[in-house]
């Protein structure tokens, strides 16, 4: 794959951990990686967004950003809320394309979930996608509620003729409840994908060295990493 869309079944589910854990395992694997955030949210203009904040955890990666808007809103509220123009999907699939041409990857995370509105005319990081033909990853949460979400989000991506590539758990915590382990089961097939992986609670505080070095422990070949779901199921089983 060379671009691969990042969203999540929600705001506040890890997505920008994620992203950081996928390019850092990318970048072990020998890869080039370039992210792409094209709208940002929430964010002052003097203040670090996730793109700085993937380059922090991950290192050596080509960071963009199309559009910050200070109101921590949907793209298309905070856009006009402040005046300024919103990102539509072909400036999206622009950039990418072009940073595309001299990355191995290029890993575009959206701003909330799929369909969340990036313009008035209802325009989606779905829509994005499908100008890409990129496979999408969905960030979901690991506790009660998971399943609805992710279901929600995997058929919402089938009726688009996108693919979901997998599901990575956003935020694994050391004591997981007896929903969160039933989930490592049943959240594939919510999904009608495979789980990719599951990042440890409290990840992004580690130090980027500490981060870089187990972050592909954290996540299955598929995304350059060493993470193998039948063993982790099994083992928070015991």
């Amino acid at each position: 794959m060379t671009v691969l869309i990042v969203t999540g079944t929600g705001t506040e589910v890890g997505k920008t951990v994620v992203t950081a854990a996928v390019a850092a395992a990318a970048l072990a694997a020998g890869r080039s990686v370039a992210v792409l955030k094209p709208a940002q949210t929430g964010v002052a203009a003097h203040e670090p967004g996730d793109v700085a904040e993937v380059l922090r955890l991950a290192g050596g990666v080509t960071g963009a950003e199309l559009a910050r808007f200070p109101e921590p809103l949907a793209p298309d509220t905070a856009a006009r809320r402040a005046g300024l123009a919103p990102v539509g999907p072909a400036e999206i699939e622009r950039a990418a394309r072009e940073l595309a041409d001299s990355h191995d990857l290029v890993l575009v995370e959206g701003a909330g979930g799929l369909l969340v509105r990036l313009d008035e005319a209802g325009a989606t990081l779905a829509d994005a996608a499908a100008l890409l033909g990129a496979p999408v990853l969905l960030v979901a949460q690991a506790g009660l509620g998971t399943l609805n979400t992710t279901a929600l989000t995997a058929e919402a991506l089938s009726t688009r003729g996108l693919t979901c590539a997998g599901v990575v758990i956003g935020s694994w915590p050391a004591a997981p409840d007896l929903a969160m382990r039933c989930n490592l089961a049943d959240l594939p097939r919510a999904a009608g994908a495979p789980l990719l992986g599951a990042v440890p609670e409290g990840a992004g505080t580690l130090p980027p060295e500490d981060f870089r070095g187990v972050a592909p422990t954290w996540l299955a070949p598929t995304l350059h990493g060493t993470w193998d779901a039948a063993r982790f199921t099994a083992e928070q089983q015991d």
